[in-house]
């Protein structure tokens, strides 16, 4: 088959190949690679596909893929290269009279401007007689350096060429940019990231998706754009409805998918009123479940069970259950992050049809964190497991796939960590207790600017602690240029 060579965006490193894989299953690419010759620290992967029209179906709806190239050579040196390509004329013929244009392109190092003629000149071999077209050409053909990522390395280590097949959709991360978006809240998912899900949940016409903490309906919207039905819930109906004139509503009607988000509902996903299906009622089942960072996960009930009533309560006044008045607030108590993945995972178990999948976001801690933190079932086969590092802690985005229908019997399996927060015994899980132990790195930083200040001061006084300010103050700044350089790259 032929080879291609896929430029994949310098960010989001482990979730690169778990998209591009989801998006040949959507597409129905054949595809192949080989695993041990794919890096991080490298945006190109060499695949093959039995075609560039089976190519560049994997573009119709990618985010991490900026280009695919139809590979016409490879070497380790630019007279390699045009050896490499010399070796196949007959690829030529067929573009000899089409406009045309060379784009010679680098990762991580530079080539003059006026350097690029003579290197574009090297490859007048091929014998393209078209009109060169620089803004619109009916062919383009690059011809890559990749430098690699260490910034003391000046010389290329690999070159490439090759026909360009098409770019990925990284335009829709403008589109759905939650800064141009009408209604947001604070737990609002950031675009790309929604749109990777999106891909990896198989989203697409025909299908029906579900967010069972559905909040601001970041992923009802995303899910939709890709042609799925969707539809979200959440026990709290304030952001849903929104303020004012802001709403999941005004987001249907700003993108214009008022026709595929069908509804958000107000209940508690453990209490669900879903009917049950045979095989299935759901195609995904798509979320981010609450950290209790920036909003508290919650669930019907009471925190002191001694207060829990065992009969339905009655209004004195009304003669009524107080359940059935308008203004009714029902007890919540908090839910804890262990068991809202496990109950997620039984409720996909129980909903999902026979190849649908689970994708959600798992908060960990770092160093407590193992595979075996996982909750798993015999239905449900783990896809991929992708994570986004923040230091002491991170999420990983998990996707799951159902293989086999429920038996109505079987439960997750049993918990391979320790649930008991005590330090004495064995290890708990990374995501068990997770917002009391996430705010505790916001204790530990504080502390330890404290006792850096505090030290500064001994050391110099008031100069001290204003030079002490200045540092943390350029660390800020060169993290937030980092950032701006990353989002860059990425366009």
């Amino acid at each position: 088959m032929p080879l291609f060579l896929i430029q994949f965006a310098q960010q989001h490193e482990e979730f690169r190949l778990p998209e591009l894989e989801a998006l040949a299953t959507i597409e129905n690419v054949q595809m192949t690679y080989e695993p041990s010759a794919y890096s991080l620290e490298s945006p190109f992967l060499i695949v093959e596909i039995e075609s560039a029209e089976k190519a560049a179906l994997l573009l119709n709806r990618a985010i991490l893929v900026k280009t695919i190239i139809e590979l016409w050579g490879q070497g380790s040196s630019w007279d390699e290269l045009i050896e490499r390509v010399k070796e196949h004329p007959e690829r030529w013929p067929q573009y000899l009279q089409t406009s045309f244009k060379f784009l010679v392109v680098t990762f991580g190092g530079t080539i003059e401007m006026k350097d690029k003629p003579a290197i574009i000149n090297r490859f007048a071999f091929t014998g393209f007689m078209g009109k060169i077209d620089l803004k619109n050409p009916e062919e383009e053909f690059q011809l890559i350096a990749d430098y690699g990522i260490d910034p003391n390395v000046h010389v290329a280590h690999t070159f490439y060429m090759g026909r360009l097949v098409g770019h990925g959709k990284r335009e829709l991360i403008d589109k759905f940019n939650v800064k141009k978006r009408k209604y947001i809240g604070n737990t609002t998912m950031d675009a790309e990231l929604s749109l990777i899900m999106a891909n990896q949940a198989l989203c697409g016409p025909g299908k029906l998706v579900y967010d069972p903490f559905v909040g601001t309906g970041s992923f009802l919207m995303t899910c939709a754009h890709f042609g799925a039905m969707t539809v979200g819930s959440d026990i709290d109906g304030r952001q849903i409805r929104g303020k004012g004139k802001a709403s999941i509503q005004s987001n249907c009607e700003q993108y214009d998918l008022k026709g595929r988000v069908l509804d958000a509902l107000v209940f508690d996903v453990c209490h669900a009123p879903w009917r049950r299906f045979k095989g299935g009622l759901f195609d995904a089942i798509v979320t981010d479940p609450p950290y209790g960072v920036r909003a508290g996960a919650k669930t019907l009930g009471r925190k002191d069970v001694t207060k829990q009533a065992t009969e339905p309560r009655m209004a004195v006044n009304e003669g009524v259950f107080a359940h059935t008045l308008p203004d009714y607030v029902p007890p919540t108590k908090p839910y804890e992050m262990s068991e809202v993945v496990a109950d997620l995972l039984m409720f996909a178990v129980k909903n999902l049809t026979r190849g649908g999948r689970l994708v959600y976001w798992l908060p960990t801690v770092t160093e407590d964190y193992t595979i075996d933190d996982l909750p798993t079932h015999p239905c449900m086969e783990l896809v991929a497991n992708c994570e986004q590092a923040f230091g002491q802690w991170s999420r990983r985005l998990i996707t799951m796939e159902k293989v086999a229908d429920w038996d109505g019997e079987t439960g997750l399996g049993l918990p391979t960590g320790n649930m008991n927060k005590s330090t004495t015994g064995p290890k708990s899980q990374g995501h068990f207790g997770f917002r009391d132990r996430y705010f505790a790195f916001s204790i530990v930083e504080n502390a330890r600017r404290k006792k850096e200040l505090k030290e500064a001061f001994a050391k110099g006084g008031a100069e001290g602690v204003a030079a002490c300010m200045r540092a943390f103050e350029e660390k800020k700044k060169l993290e937030q240029q980092m950032k701006e350089l990353q989002l860059q790259e990425q366009s």
